[in-house]
């Protein structure tokens, strides 16, 4: 199977129902995505197909259409995303095992919706659980990129 990660080419020999993040994390070494639930309820495995944040635990790489990018295709080699930016100027990250899948679901919201109010904050984040409680740096890391972002 061929896919796109990151902008770069792959192939890959594994069961198609294997779940991307599997193949992400163990076949190509890419490991900022993370196992939390694998159930898609925590968000810890997020990463954007074609621009949308998905689960990768629950989209088996038989079924994948798009390219993949993970936190670790997010910025450039010479410079953060917004997002990434504004994580750490907040200093979101206390443990830091959510925070990959944080930073995709956030950076895609602002795609979609470039002045989120909290209420559109909170909405789009409550499926991305922290177990450190880092949800009042979080959104305002979110409005901190948002308004980066706007600058730009």
């Amino acid at each position: 199977m061929k896919l796109n990660v990151n902008g770069a080419d792959h192939e890959v020999d594994v069961d198609p129902n294997m779940p991307l993040l599997w193949v992400l994390r163990d076949e190509l070494g890419i490991t900022g995505p993370k196992y939390g639930c694998g159930i898609a309820q925590c968000g810890a495995c997020t990463v954007h197909i074609d621009g949308q944040a998905v689960r990768s635990c629950q989209v088996a790489i038989g079924d994948l259409q798009g390219d993949v990018t993970t936190i670790e295709g997010l910025g450039t080699p010479d410079a953060l995303h917004a997002v990434q930016a504004a994580w750490v100027e907040h200093q979101v990250a206390q443990c830091g095992y959510c925070q990959s899948g944080q930073i995709m679901q956030a950076a895609a919201m602002l795609e979609l919706n470039p002045e989120p109010t909290d209420a559109d904050i909170d909405a789009v984040m409550s499926g991305n659980l922290c177990r450190c409680g880092t949800y009042p740096r979080i959104r305002a890391a979110v409005k901190t990129a948002a308004a980066n972002l706007k600058g730009a």
